[in-house]
């Protein structure tokens, strides 16, 4: 209980400093609130150690929306709001950002290709984008009118680009060899679709954040198949995929984190440390540890679930997150995360 109550002190207090909370009745309703309770041995002891590393992005107000983890150790990011696609090298803290070709394409999601191009959504201009980091050159792919916002892009294994377009409610898929495009309509109106992954068969899950689904879509005849989750209620926002296959989601509306099992259909779920508006957001999966956000909270915090305990543990972000939006898992077993509301992109170490 000891190295729990270590990581609860660290935790409260990095809330206190966080609000700058100075009255003693105000730290003493904190201290309650946030006193754990032992129910069924949820809560685990802090065995993990987690430290993060942030750094502010060179253009202010540029609230970094997606990372990712590149093959060389860098990090990439999309600035939504000024338009750029930033590279930091971790090692030497260096930055170097490249403008879209487009004014306002507001950059979304991003992923890299086996060439080390790296590929984004244009949310705000309807395209998808190529940048060739080493030209600087983006090649833009644009989309019927209709899918005015791409959202979150993925490659699989044949290295075909699929992507979510949500307020246009369609899934698309983009091959690169030609630039064909193909896009479908989501069969329920207005969901929404949001996160995606690809498992291991190639097969693309999504999150549909407008309802209460997650669906999949057949790479070959583009069906899409919907998976109601059990509470009206879920709006699932994004996903993981384990090593086992099973689709980790994070329920932003009810501060839940839930596991669908696409052999049975069956769906466990249960609530985030922060509460019912503790709204968990951005998601990754290393072995059978599910890493993610807490947006809701302030701080936003780190949280971490071991599927084999079925324990939770959090962590305070030190810069308060600003709303983690998303995050993604390093090759040699971090975290890098886009602290969109403040600024910065975190790396964190887990040992």
């Amino acid at each position: 209980m000891i190295a729990y109550f270590d990581t609860w002190v660290h935790y409260v207090c990095a809330r206190i400093a966080y609000v700058e909370i100075t009255s003693a009745w105000a730290i003493a309703a904190l201290l309650c609130l946030y006193l754990p309770t032992v129910v069924g041995d949820r809560v685990a002891l802090a065995q993990v150690n987690v430290s993060f590393a942030e750094w502010t992005v060179p253009t202010k107000g540029s609230h970094p929306h997606d990372p990712l983890a590149a093959a060389d150790g860098s990090i990439w990011y999309t600035g939504q709001m000024a338009s750029t696609l930033g590279r930091l090298d971790p090692k030497t803290g260096v930055f170097k950002e490249y403008r879209t070709k487009t004014p306002d394409s507001g950059p979304h999601g991003l992923v890299a290709d086996e060439d080390g191009n790296i590929w984004f959504t244009a949310n705000f201009a309807g395209y998808i984008g190529k940048l060739d980091p080493k030209t600087g050159a983006i090649v833009e792919y644009r989309l019927p009118d209709e899918a005015h916002d791409p959202h979150t892009p993925v490659f699989d294994q044949a290295r075909i680009l699929w992507f979510t377009v949500q307020g246009a409610n369609m899934i698309g898929k983009l091959v690169p060899k030609s630039g064909e495009i193909k896009l479908v309509h989501v069969p329920t109106a207005n969901a929404l679709p949001y996160g995606i992954a690809v498992n291991s068969e190639g097969v693309p899950y999504f999150a549909e954040f407008g309802t209460n689904k997650l669906a999949s879509i057949n790479p070959k005849t583009m069906e899409i198949h919907e998976y109601p989750l059990p509470t009206a209620g879920s709006r699932p926002r994004r996903i993981a995929i384990t090593s086992a296959g099973a689709i980790r989601y994070t329920d932003y509306s009810r501060g839940y984190l839930g596991r669908f099992d696409p052999k049975t259909g069956s769906v466990r779920e249960g609530p985030s440390p922060g509460g019912p508006n503790s709204g968990p957001y951005g998601i990754a999966a290393l072995g059978d540890v599910i890493w993610y956000s807490e947006s809701g909270v302030h701080p936003n915090t780190l949280a971490r679930f071991d599927s084999r305990t079925e324990k939770f543990e959090t962590w305070a972000i030190p810069s308060g997150g600003g709303v983690v939006r998303n995050m993604m898992a390093t090759q040699d077993g971090k975290l890098v995360l886009a602290c969109s509301g403040v600024d910065r992109i975190a790396l964190v170490d887990v040992r």
